[in-house]
């Protein structure tokens, strides 16, 4: 078999469709101050010392906000995960941060869209904390109903509820409109409000900034990618989970011969598709999610990396499987997919990690790694299909927890999707 990977050319996307640019890490070095005098000494230091404290506090106040962002960004994309059809968004994001670090090779270009979710976890933030009182004077109003309904008590807590309302509702859209940070929630800043009033060509500024963060999310392309990396995936496990479905409503030994067959099946996808998938992720071409020949040739090129990505994205898959030994709450249905999230992304950056590793090689590593590697992923497959087998009898759904292939889809099941 020929080492050369044929390179699919790229279809052109539509705007909506084109995958978002990775977030620039860190702004460039600021150039060198010019040397200070004898004479300036001592204003030049101080300068310095005070340019240093201020960096030092942006440079805090940026990995706070950038930590905050990537929380808000898992726990968005979780939510995400257990909602019908909108589950392809957190697919889709998932299938691009491999996609994004196999074209790149660097893992920290997977950390997509972390300061966008960031503006968001603000917002949401700052709503919270803003509708307290509102919150307050509705109990006090609510109380007043139950004690004495139709005094002037009542009345006056009623009107009082409704213009709080109507204030706590603009100081969100004010505080919203200046940037939403924390501070615009704490402040109204009332004066810069009526100046604001008679600034020209306002609204079409407002429209501007909204619609350019909404096209910034590029949700479209998640989505796109995300339901072709699902029917793409629906492919492959299609047989052997449907094997394994169907000898479990078999007799015992029938059950245990057919089982055979399918899970020899899900082992060979097991190893394959969340290498096609990043591939596909990659290039944009839906036929590379059935070139596994291809994927092959790329393994021979980084075995060790392509093993250790497995061993993580296998591995990382199996505790949402212990989450469904009892049924969860509909209320709660996003903590079990927050664990999943927060588990399989290391894992779908090790993957384009590796993938990307492979591409940039022109030469095959030595047979004796390729065998080591191929040696060693036997045992990883092989627990992953026996636990995934066996959950059946453990988890909630029974036999219909097989469709939950949580190592290459969304923690939803198939049929939910």
């Amino acid at each position: 078999m020929s080492d050369e990977i044929k390179t699919q050319p790229e279809p052109a996307l539509p705007p909506d469709l084109v995958p978002p640019l990775p977030e620039d890490a860190a702004p460039p070095p600021a150039a060198p101050e010019p040397a200070a005098t004898q004479s300036g000494a001592r204003v030049v230091a101080g300068k310095g010392l005070k340019s240093f404290a201020r960096r030092a506090l942006d440079g805090a106040s940026s990995l706070m906000e950038w930590i905050f962002g990537a929380a808000v960004l898992v726990v968005g994309l979780a939510v995400l995960s257990v909602l019908p059809v909108l589950n392809f968004l957190s697919l889709g994001y998932l299938l691009n941060v491999s996609g994004t670090v196999a074209r790149t090779g660097r893992l920290r270009d997977g950390f997509i869209g972390v300061r966008k979710a960031a503006v968001i976890g603000r917002f949401l933030a700052g709503t919270w904390l803003v509708l307290w009182p509102a919150r307050i004077v509705s109990g006090f109003w609510q109380d007043a109903v139950l004690i004495a309904p139709g005094s002037a008590s009542t009345r006056n807590w009623r009107i009082a509820l409704v213009l709080l309302t109507v204030l706590t509702l603009w100081h969100i859209l004010w505080a919203s409109l200046r940037g939403g940070r924390m501070r615009h929630f704490l402040w109204p800043a009332p004066l810069r409000f009526f100046r604001w009033l008679r600034a020209p060509d306002k609204y079409e500024a407002i429209h501007n900034t909204v619609l350019g963060y909404v096209r910034s999310l590029s949700l479209p392309y998640y989505f796109w990618l995300g339901l072709r990396g699902f029917l793409g995936a629906l492919a492959w496990l299609i047989l052997p989970v449907g094997i394994l479905l169907l000898a479990s409503r078999l007799p015992q030994t029938g059950a245990v011969l057919l089982s055979l067959p399918g899970g020899l099946l899900l082992f060979l996808v097991a190893i394959h598709l969340p290498f096609l998938q990043a591939r596909f992720a990659c290039t944009g071409n839906f036929r590379d999610l059935f070139a596994w020949r291809e994927v092959r040739a790329l393994f021979r090129r980084a075995p060790l990396a392509f093993w250790l990505a497995l061993l993580v994205t296998l591995l990382f898959a199996l505790p949402l499987y212990l989450l469904k030994i009892e049924l969860t709450p509909l209320e709660l249905a996003w903590l079990p997919s927050l664990v999943f999230v927060s588990f399989i992304l290391p894992a779908r950056l090790l993957t384009g990690w590796a993938v990307g590793r492979a591409m940039r090689r022109e030469q095959p590593r030595s047979a004796f790694f390729c065998w080591l590697s191929r040696l060693t992923i036997l045992p990883v497959a092989g627990v992953y299909v026996l636990f995934v087998y066996f959950s059946q009898f453990f988890s909630w759904n029974g036999a219909l927890s097989l469709l939950e292939q949580h190592a290459f889809l969304v923690p939803a099941p198939l049929m939910t999707l």
